[in-house]
């Protein structure tokens, strides 16, 4: 087999979505000919662990960890003993929403001390110690998969210090991130920021996004080769049925359900005041409706379904490792999906958008109607994205679901969702991962 080395700062058993990309790429590419050999932090920030995750690790991949330093674990601290509950420190990322006195704090020593981000006093280290690995167990491809953006750092270095190919894979954007501008940071930060991007765009022998629009942005940028390789939907995750109706009819539970990270910024208030004015008016809907949240909520979220007279609807299940979440997924009635209120987020394609559409249920996105996600949506006819402000199209949309909720036929129309399956992905990535190596070669 040929060997890969992919440097990724998320690897199970911590669980969230910027975990699930490499780990079904590494399950698939020894299928492929490629052995993956997965570097990655021996102690990390862990927000969330899903020890299920681990099963999907082939036999073939090689783990190398090594320790890193961060200082999330004191800054962490630090704010609980000021007062700040845990959903605050933990859910609560860098965003536009009110920020105690400690938090602004932070976020200037976050955005200007540690560049590019916390975890950049790896970088020295992780190079030094892969230059002497490599020479004794070699690799034909480099691969760093960020954010974090300083497991790019790390693999620039070693392609100039190894002269091997490299791509640089982004999940996200860099210096167009919805955060970027929340960070506090000086004009000179800033400029470095922009600096480091350029050159791991130049630099890199191809690079990867997972958005059209991110391609798109990326390749104006450089005259590197820009890839597009999105997320997807593992079919193994799913059973081999689809699910074509809802479990619906009179007196059946009508179950909006929502997985993963559900941040403060993406709260649709319009939504959960849609849905409690239908309920106001319909008994029936009351006692039908349920709100299932899977995963790290934000507590302004709880805070908003509860002041919408929506408690007694609310089922808050917390973080269910991946298995769990999925099967959810596929038993909901309709699925929601709201981006985060902040222009970049145009942009994305969120991880979860396609087990949901592997799940067979209808989809309410609330967001940018002219983004990647809705782009998405109506390609494949799964569902719709309206915007954070048009009331009268998310009631409209509700009505339509309770009516084919009560007559049993709440469904999506058949599409070809093959394209976003892991295995064809990996072949793409695997294809890449050749021209890269044989440009070189040649």
């Amino acid at each position: 087999m040929k060997r890969v080395l992919i440097i990724t700062y998320y690897w199970p058993p911590t669980g969230g979505s910027g975990v699930q990309r490499w780990v079904k790429f590494a399950k698939y590419l020894p299928s492929e000919g490629w052995q993956p050999v997965i570097y990655t932090p021996e102690n990390p920030e862990q927000l969330a662990v899903d020890t299920s995750l681990e099963a999907e690790i082939p036999a073939e991949a090689e783990i190398i960890k090594t320790r890193i330093t961060e200082p999330y674990e004191l800054y962490q601290k630090f704010l609980r003993k000021s007062g700040h509950s845990k959903e605050a420190v933990e859910v609560n990322p860098v965003n536009a929403q009110n920020k105690s006195f400690l938090q602004k704090a932070a976020m200037w020593v976050r955005g200007n001390l540690f560049r590019p981000d916390p975890r950049c006093m790896w970088i020295g280290p992780s190079a030094k110690f892969l230059k002497k690995y490599l020479a004794e167990h070699p690799v034909d491809l480099i691969v760093s998969t960020g954010p974090p953006q300083s497991m790019h750092l790390i693999g620039r270095r070693l392609a100039r210090e190894t002269g091997l190919p490299w791509i640089a894979d982004f999940r996200d954007p860099w210096t167009k991130i919805f955060y970027f501008k929340h960070l506090s940071m000086t004009r000179a930060t800033e400029k470095w920021h922009h600096r480091m991007e350029k050159k791991v765009l130049d630099e890199a022998s191809a690079v990867v996004a997972v958005s059209p629009l991110v391609q798109q942005d990326f390749q104006t940028m450089t005259q590197t080769p820009v890839e597009l390789i999105t997320n997807g939907f593992d079919e193994c995750d799913f059973a081999s049925e689809r699910c074509r109706e809802a479990d619906g009819g009179p007196g059946r539970e009508f179950v909006m359900t929502h997985t993963g990270l559900f941040a403060a910024d993406g709260n649709p208030t319009v939504l959960w005041d849609v849905l409690a004015a239908k309920a106001g008016k319909d008994a029936d809907f009351r006692k039908a409706l349920k709100i299932k949240l899977i995963g790290k909520t934000d507590e302004q979220i709880i805070k908003a379904i509860k002041d919408a007279g929506l408690e007694e609807n609310l089922i808050d299940m917390g973080y269910q490792p991946h298995a769990k979440a999925v099967e959810e997924q596929r038993k909901a009635s309709l699925l929601i999906l709201p981006l985060r209120k902040e222009p970049e987020y145009k942009a994305v394609l969120p991880g979860k958008l396609f087990e949901y559409l592997a799940s067979w249920r209808p989809v309410l996105g609330i967001g940018q109607t002219d983004g990647a996600m809705s782009m998405i949506l109506n390609t494949t006819k799964t569902g719709i994205v309206l915007d954070w402000e048009d009331r009268a199209s998310v009631a409209r949309f509700i009505d339509l679901c309770w009516e084919s909720h009560l007559e049993g036929r709440l469904t999506v129309e058949d599409a070809d969702i093959s394209m976003f399956t892991r295995k064809n992905l990996t072949h793409r990535m695997v294809q890449l991962f050749e021209k890269c190596c044989n440009f070189l070669k040649n």
